[in-house]
């Protein structure tokens, strides 16, 4: 062995190297390795392919010191030489012997005199000593086959690890190695000249001899790996099988065919675990609900682990409640959620679907909650007796149905406990080994996580839908202008609860305001951020603004909504961390509103909310983001029987008119709320008595299934179609335009609108003058008799007087008086200024200030709203009126 740098110079010289070509290590250290070849020394050019394939053998001529050129074999290494060690020779030591020998190719290497190589003025230096080199090795002996060879090879073929046979030109086997033997547990003598499938039955004993006949007639290596259960052995194994065609020394001819087989079943058992595991992933939590989750696991793991499968959950996890901290000890009180059996109809089961039902401290199922990890059982284990004993049902069922074999795996995820998966094997006649109870543990880990995530999407779902229900209207309130009803469905999908709303608000007059709006977004932030809007919806009608002025007052409150979460600190993505005191405040300031939770009306709210299963593709985390919303506001007045309609980036609402014909009302579209500085329009249109408003919510009409304008055509048709009352068209429509899984809320409210008779309103016009006060009492006293009203008399002549009063001596003209009489009466007084009036408390000497005092005494409610020629200030009385001297007690 020597050794020779990048530059060509010896650095290292061997005992074998002397030997071979008579020259002293002193004597050729340092010297170029040139001056040892017989020919010409390679240029740089012709050894750098050799340098980049680190590697180079042929025979080379050298010259002995002598001058006699020998004729040599040379294996050449290029890699990188550290401290004077040459490169790694494989040995894993320093390559000596148990005598201080060097035991390396060509005996001992010697180096410079400081143990570097080449330190002398030739080499460089210190420097190199960490350099690239060649390692060259020639044999010294052996160069030739020897007696003996062959009894060699005999032997390395019998005694080899590897589990091999020879078969001749007619597939006929002519031997077998020891560990062949021991894998078929027959001996060579009773096999020989047997063909393959003869010896190992079945289809992979074919396929593999068909392997080998290509092998022969293509000259090629064949390659076969297979799963199968051998004579005489437990469990199935898989075999990776190489078919190596054997060639004649003389003519080349493929004589035959080696088998050559690896024992690859604790391989095939990792990759097969793997890939199971991967295919569970797509199977297993597919949707977001807790008992859908469960039975996934329960239908996988069936046959490809276990016979039959029970995945029972605390059950407090079963409705998506919080589990108890820590490992769980003692009996333990579980609810079967799913179970799946080879047979069919699981009559193997002892617990129902739903059922709750006691594990004692030694059952598998306890057992392996408290240990917190899987557990093996064959039912001849005492603990399986002894719950057999305590539970004769389940004593019967494992006889009948011959289980051997259990494992109970925890349902482990975020440190918090679920529940238990529990494997059974009755048909399988293998018991449970480590490898299946590791396929267990990884299945239900991955099951634990998706139903601990259903879990919290439950809990999310729920607390955003109580939520939200307490902000929206339980029931609609009764009024003369219109008969209404309404739908509500949470949303099915995984995305959480939105935040739509509706509302039916009385306003002034008899006039009724209908809302119905759309929070973007999802979860409790959408559903306290309705509750805000709602309330400030119900505010603003009381004020009795247009719809475009409401509109506009809602949109510069969600955008200060929106810069308050920007702002807010310690808040992920600008959005505020206090989502619980949001909440609160939303459903405190809609429950002074005079809301209460929502109703699904019918028989379809309650089903349909229950029957949409969450999907996989969204979580119960609340969507973050800027506050943004849609909103469509109508007034309608029963008494002109107009409605002015105004919506901000809202679906168009549908009007059907009372001969049946349904049209979506052309409004101007508006921005959605939020975008800021950008006006909204009000449209007014005429509605005939009888006329449908449908007001919904983009959810409605959001399908996946139809294009728009099917969606649209579909809508409208419903409405269109008879129906006995408004709550069965309600049902008509959601069965029809409805998708089969709504990802977002759905609101739908209908509003039949209603008309007052001619006779119900009366209106005077009235100069400005202090005269007509009197007679307005008068004019005003003659209709409450014609309509039947004289306990009203009293009251009504003294708010008109303090109405009509302030009206002449405080506004201008012109100057109207209107009595409408509904379910309650109403007295309007019209004037041309925009001036409103403000209850104040009169001082006692003070001659004024008492009017509207009065006025607030005697009626149920007053106010005043804003009109294009100036200001209307009403009063609204219930009815019966109280009596006289009640009255008199008041004032």
């Amino acid at each position: 062995m020597a050794t020779v740098d990048a530059r060509g110079v010896v650095t290292g010289w061997g005992e074998g190297a002397r030997s071979l070509l008579g020259y002293e290590s002193s004597e050729i250290l340092g010297r170029p390795a040139a001056v040892l070849l017989a020919g010409k020394a390679p240029t740089v050019e012709e050894r750098r392919p050799a340098e980049e394939r680190r590697r180079w053998h042929g025979t080379v001529t050298l010259l002995h010191r002598d001058g006699t050129p020998v004729e040599v074999r040379l294996l050449a290494h290029f890699g990188a030489r550290a401290d004077g060690d040459p490169i790694d020779t494989g040995h894993g030591d320093d390559g000596r012997g148990d005598d201080g020998r060097d035991d390396r190719a060509g005996g001992d290497c010697t180096t410079g005199a400081d143990g570097a190589a080449g330190t002398g003025p030739e080499s460089g230096g210190p420097a190199d000593r960490v350099a690239h080199e060649w390692l060259i090795v020639s044999p010294l002996t052996g160069g030739a086959p020897v007696r003996g060879d062959d009894d060699l090879i005999r032997k390395g073929f019998v005694g080899s690890p590897c589990t091999m046979a020879l078969y001749d030109e007619q597939l006929r086997l002519r031997r077998v190695n020891d560990d062949m033997e021991r894998v078929l547990g027959l001996a060579e003598d009773d096999i020989r000249g047997l063909r393959l499938p003869e010896i190992v039955r079945g289809p992979y004993g074919y396929e593999v001899e068909r392997r080998m006949r290509r092998a022969l007639e293509s000259g090629e290596t064949q390659y076969v790996e297979f799963p199968i259960r051998l004579v005489g052995h437990d469990r199935a194994s898989a075999w990776a099988v190489s078919l190596a065609p054997l060639r004649g020394e003389d003519d080349g001819r493929v004589r035959g065919v080696i088998l050559s087989g690896h024992d690859m079943t604790r391989q095939y058992t990792a990759r097969r675990r793997l890939r199971l595991v991967s295919e569970a992933s797509t199977r297993i939590g597919s949707t977001l609900d807790i008992v859908r989750t469960a039975q996934e696991l329960a239908d996988f793991a069936v046959p490809v682990i276990a016979d039959f499968v029970t995945v029972d959950l605390l059950p407090t996890v079963s409705t998506g409640g919080e589990p108890p901290d820590g490992p769980l000890s003692g009996h333990v009180m579980l609810r079967r959620v799913a179970c799946r059996s080879v047979l069919e109809g699981c009559p193997e089961a002892v617990v129902p679907i739903g059922e709750t039902d006691f594990y004692p401290d030694f059952s598998p199922a306890a057992e392996c909650l408290l240990l917190q990890r899987g557990i093996m059982n064959r039912v001849t284990d005492p603990s399986i007796g002894q719950w057999a004993a305590q539970a004769p049902e389940r004593s019967r069922s494992v006889r009948k149905f011959g289980f051997h074999s259990t494992m109970a795996v925890p349902l482990l995820a975020r440190g918090t406990t679920l529940g238990a998966a529990t494997f059974s094997r009755h048909r399988t006649p293998e018991p449970f080994e480590p490898d299946d109870l590791l396929m267990a543990e990884d299945l239900t880990a991955r099951a634990a996580v998706c139903i601990d995530n259903a879990r919290r999407y439950t809990r999310e779902r729920d607390t955003a839908l109580t939520l939200q229900r307490s902000l929206l209207p339980r029931v609609l309130p009764q009024h003369a202008a219109v008969e209404a009803a309404f739908r509500y469905l949470p949303a099915g999908s995984g995305a959480g609860v939105g935040g739509d709303w509706f509302d039916v608000i009385p306003l002034s007059s008899s006039r009724v305001a209908l809302v119905v709006g759309d929070v973007v977004g999802h979860g409790l932030q959408a559903s306290a951020t309705m509750g805000r809007l709602r309330t400030a919806v119900r505010t603003l009608a009381d004020v009795d603004l247009p719809p475009d002025e409401l509109l506009t007052h809602l949109d510069d409150l969600v955008n200060r909504v929106s810069a308050e979460e920007a702002d807010a600190p310690n808040a992920p993505n600008g959005r505020s961390g206090a989502d619980g005191e949001d909440a609160a405040s939303a459903a405190s300031a809609g429950s002074s509103g005079g809301t209460g939770s929502t109703r699904s009306s019918g028989s379809s709210g309650s089903s349909a909310s229950a029957e949409y299963a969450a999907s996989p593709e969204s979580a119960a985390a609340e969507t973050t983001g800027d506050v943004g919303a849609t909103c469509l506001y109508a007034v309608y007045d029963p008494v002109s029987r107009k409605c002015s309609l105004a919506r901000a980036g809202h679906p168009q609402p549908v009007l059907v008119r009372p001969d049946g014909d349904a049209e979506f009302v052309d409004l101007p579209a508006g921005p959605p709320l939020g975008l800021g500085n950008l006006p909204f329009e009000t449209a007014e249109i005429q509605l005939p008595e009888g006329s449908l408003l449908a007001l919904y919510t983009n959810g409605l009409i959001d399908s996946r299934e139809r294009g728009p304008d099917d969606t649209m055509t579909a809508l409208r048709e419903a409405l269109a179609r008879p129906a006995a009352s408004l709550e069965e068209l309600c049902d008509t429509v959601l069965e029809t335009v409805l998708p089969a899984r709504p990802a977002d809320d759905v609101a739908l409210l209908l509003a039949r609108t209603r008309a007052l008779d001619a006779s119900q309103v009366v209106t005077w016009e009235l100069a400005r003058d202090p005269a007509v006060v009197a007679r307005a009492r008068g004019n005003v006293s003659d209709q409450l008799a014609a309509w039947g009203l004289d306990e009203a008399v009293f009251t009504t002549e003294l708010v008109v007087s303090e109405l009509v009063t302030n009206a002449i001596r405080y506004a201008s003209a012109p100057i109207q008086l209107r009595l409408i009489h509904d379910r309650n009466l109403i007295c309007e007084v019209s004037d041309g200024s925009n001036t409103a009036p403000h209850l104040r408390r009169a001082r006692v000497f003070d001659e004024g200030g008492r009017g509207l005092l009065l006025v607030a005494q005697l009626t149920r409610s007053w106010g005043t709203r804003q009109g294009v020629g100036g200001k209307t200030i009403w009063a609204e009385q219930t009815l019966p009126v109280g009596e006289p001297a009640l009255l008199s007690a008041a004032l």
